[in-house]
């Protein structure tokens, strides 16, 4: 494992085919997955008027990309400068999304301007509300942050599956199988942050963000229509 982390950390080729094997598998599994959606008219609504900002869990994160409208309003989607960061990314671009490396350091400030440039352009942009790295499902700071500082709409996505497995994995990722049936929500959060809050609101929000984006892995979780 030490190896690959090092190889991948040296070889933009070896993550791209990494990332070709692991998009391959998840578009047939979208495509062999009847689907119920949920909330996606609504998306597309907001879309229409200017980008939105797109919070998931990192454990429901693997499917997003290929539920995103992309027809509907680019996406910028962040991710972080490991190894499986780098993969990320570039399965993230295979499915169409203008994906973002953060360096998780200072240099981030010139790449958070760069992504406020790209909102200001009508480019969406998606983050993990628990990072990277975790711990699963605490909520950072900066997911609030970034709503507060675009001021537009907040949207949440999770998905479920039938044929599902959590993997070994800090944030127990759900990874689906071929031929199941499943589930995938887009909501809006219903609050407005000022870009410059009192610190009990900011506490009210933050709490009310987490709990929103539990809600819609609930949402997703429900027991499948007949």
């Amino acid at each position: 494992m030490k190896r690959l982390r090092q190889r991948l950390e040296n070889s933009r080729a070896l993550a791209e085919l990494l990332a070709f094997c692991v998009g391959s598998y998840l578009r047939l599994v979208n495509r062999t997955t009847r689907w119920q959606v949920e909330g996606l008219d609504e998306l597309r609504r907001d879309l229409a008027q200017g980008p939105v900002l797109l919070i998931v869990w990192h454990q429901r994160l693997l499917m997003g990309p290929l539920h995103w409208p992309v027809k509907e309003g680019p996406l910028s989607s962040l991710y972080d400068a490991s190894p499986i960061g780098r993969v990320s990314g570039a399965m993230q671009r295979q499915f169409g999304l203008q994906a973002m490396k953060m360096a998780g350091d200072a240099s981030n400030v010139a790449a958070s301007r760069e992504v406020l440039r790209r909102v200001r352009s009508g480019i969406s942009v998606g983050i993990t509300g628990d990072g990277p790295l975790g711990p699963a499902f605490v909520l950072k700071d900066s997911a609030l942050d970034w709503a507060r500082a675009m001021g537009c709409p907040v949207y949440s996505y999770a998905f479920s599956h039938s044929r599902q497995r959590k993997l070994g994995t800090w944030d127990s990722m759900i990874l689906p199988r071929l031929f199941g049936r499943g589930r995938y929500v887009f909501r809006r959060w219903p609050e407005t942050p000022a870009r410059r809050p009192e610190p009990d609101e900011l506490d009210r929000l933050r709490r009310s963000l987490s709990d929103f984006l539990d809600e819609t892995v609930a949402a997703a979780d429900r027991p499948l229509d007949p």
